[in-house]
């Protein structure tokens, strides 16, 4: 048997306050479903020493030892810090970022490319909507009854609408409501433009993967997943940028996963996000693949997120579409219980599935080939969205 192949894989997560623990056990159940379904051995530890939150995972497929050290690259706290508005300032945010995609016409021209990420960005001001109208007519119906035993009581009934928000707030952990509005508030806030706090953030992460890039592994992976995926475009763009990834150490590589690029790269100041996007497409040092499904309504599936955005150079070689076609990869039972289910099925791509085509996320980030020779030959999915439909194209203020 070879020599071990070694493996740094970073994890960006969206927009999602809750601990990591919750990626680590995912990851733990769902590797040893996928090993018993595709015959191979897989096995998470504990991590010890520095750095950031993370495991290690040792596998054998196809014959090969691989060892596999994972971080998650933490911003859980500023989402946690963006969500701590209250009713009315969520209400506030509700119109502001509603305004914000209304007038610049992102949001008609993100209708173009699939209408299932933009429902989801509706939803919650449709939920917030409707939580007051009930919250009125509540109150209403409160003054009615009141105003049987004096008319001058009528007004008093209105108290109850603060009560009826606060109840509904109290179960968003199942109406998502709130979650989401913060959601898409937190990108829309400065039309576009990362926060400063993000950006401190974004180089404490380049920090860690350059020390990556200077250790003795064969691959260095970054994963990003939904909101994170952007994030991490632009963390690399500014490693490639700044000349720390040079020929001769660990090949560099990055997997987008169920990206939402276009949310942010069609609004008006996201001049550095399409900057990034423009030179990641464009280099030759590293792979980038990525992945979406159909199935998932949370994300622009088979949207190719520098060409949409308008920003592809000619020679454009990144990022390689694929599909991971839950359809047809997953049995017919789960399909059917999981395609309702929205959220989770936007957690598909870290999932197992029942039949595997060439998409496995335990294989490419604990397998012992790095991405780009895992899909050196491999064509774009059938169907890959190519035709430039943002309005906003400039990539400096």
């Amino acid at each position: 048997m070879g020599q071990s192949f070694k493996r740094k894989v970073f994890y960006i997560p969206g927009y999602d306050p809750i601990h990591p623990r919750r990626y680590r056990e995912l990851y733990r159940a769902e590797a040893a479903a996928q090993a018993a379904i595709s015959g191979y051995d897989i096995h998470l530890s504990a991590k010890t020493g520095p750095g950031g939150y993370g495991w290690l995972v040792d596998s054998e497929i196809d014959g090969r030892s691989t060892r596999a050290e994972f971080e998650v690259m933490l911003w859980s706290d500023l989402v946690r810090a963006s969500m701590r508005s209250g009713i009315l300032a969520t209400y506030g945010q509700m119109v502001r970022t509603a305004y914000i995609y209304i007038a610049s016409g992102a949001l008609w021209r993100l209708m173009q490319l699939r209408k299932g990420p933009v429902i989801a960005a509706l939803y919650p001001v449709v939920m917030l909507i409707g939580q007051a109208a009930v919250a009125v007519a509540l109150a209403y119906a409160a003054g009615a009854a009141l105003s049987l035993w004096h008319p001058g009581l009528f007004w008093l009934g209105f108290m109850v609408i603060p009560w009826v928000l606060m109840g509904f707030r109290r179960y968003d952990n199942r109406l998502f409501a709130y979650y989401l509005m913060h959601d898409y508030a937190y990108s829309a806030a400065a039309r576009g433009a990362n926060p400063s706090e993000l950006e401190a953030r974004l180089a404490q992460f380049a920090t860690r993967v350059v020390a990556a890039l200077r250790s003795d592994v064969d691959e260095v992976l970054l994963v990003g997943h939904s909101s994170g995926a952007h994030l991490a475009i632009s963390l690399l763009a500014d490693i490639e940028r700044s000349g720390a990834h040079q020929t001769g150490g660990p090949a560099l590589s990055f997997l987008s996963l169920g990206q939402v690029v276009p949310m942010v790269s069609f609004l008006p100041n996201a001049h550095r996000l399409r900057r990034d996007l423009r030179h990641m497409s464009g280099q030759r040092q590293m792979t980038w693949v990525d992945v979406t499904a159909p199935g998932d309504g949370c994300t622009f599936a088979l949207c190719d997120p520098v060409a949409v955005t308008g920003v592809a150079p000619p020679d454009q070689k990144w990022p390689l579409v694929l599909s991971a076609a839950f359809s047809q990869t997953l049995s017919a039972e789960k399909w059917r219980a999981l395609k309702r289910r929205f959220f989770r099925l936007h957690f598909q791509f870290i999932c197992a599935f029942d039949r595997p085509a060439d998409y496995d996320c335990f294989q490419i980030t604990a397998g012992p080939l790095t991405l780009g020779a895992r899909y050196k030959d491999r064509a774009p999915s059938p169907g890959k969205v190519t035709r430039a439909v943002s309005k906003y194209r400039q990539t400096c203020p």
